[in-house]
């Protein structure tokens, strides 16, 4: 399913469906905003990371989404232009039908996802690849006192959900750790998803 298609006599390999999750704190956003100039200059075979569209204002320095009202993300719904769609704390959460068009098309695509809906999300895209993003709970702790959004209490339930995603299984699941710097962790993310040798920065560099 989802591996091949026929267009103009010629065989296309369907993309790949990377599917990034991981605890508040862990650095997703961070991580997908270090790599996402670095895909943009790939020639070969593209990697696209996909805006979610979010019942949630758009902030300076939050996710990079697309916001929608509650009716026009139920219009939307109701005329199935999401491939997926999921809800947390109180916000509708959707992932466009724009990436099957693009996976259909060869590219490989990230979506910010959410490990709640990874089931639901598996039987619609059965190839799909989950990356879980770690850190140590000693180092997420640092991080969500840093950030300054929680409180003690809020902090302490943060931490036990992020240790529940070490129960995580799937068949496809791939891990990264970013207890290092984010440039060490946007690197692993990097390679995960071109599968390439070391990145050569010289090579690479972005004006």
């Amino acid at each position: 399913m989802f591996n091949k298609e026929v267009r103009g006599g010629e065989n296309i390999k369907k993309g790949t469906l990377y599917y990034l999750i991981g605890a508040s704190g862990v650095g997703k956003d961070s991580l997908l905003n270090y790599v996402r100039p670095l895909l943009a200059e790939r020639a070969e075979r593209p990697v696209l990371i996909a805006h979610r569209y979010i019942t949630r204002p758009v902030e300076l320095t939050g996710e990079n989404h697309i916001q929608l009202s509650d009716a026009e993300f139920f219009m939307r719904q109701q005329h199935h232009c999401f491939l997926f769609t999921w809800q947390s704390h109180d916000l509708y959460y959707g992932i466009g039908q724009e990436v099957a068009d693009w996976l259909a098309k060869g590219m490989n695509v990230v979506i910010n996802g959410s490990r709640g809906y990874l089931e639901q999300a598996t039987l619609l895209w059965p190839d799909i690849k989950p990356i879980l993003v770690t850190v140590s709970l000693d180092k997420l702790q640092q991080r969500l006192e840093a950030r300054g959004r929680e409180n003690a209490s809020q902090i302490q339930e943060r931490l036990q959900r992020a240790a529940a995603f070490a129960e995580l299984t799937h068949p496809n699941l791939l891990t990264i750790s970013n207890d290092g710097s984010l440039e060490e962790g946007g690197e692993k993310l990097y390679q995960l998803l071109v599968g390439a040798c070391p990145r050569t920065k010289n090579r690479l560099q972005i004006p």
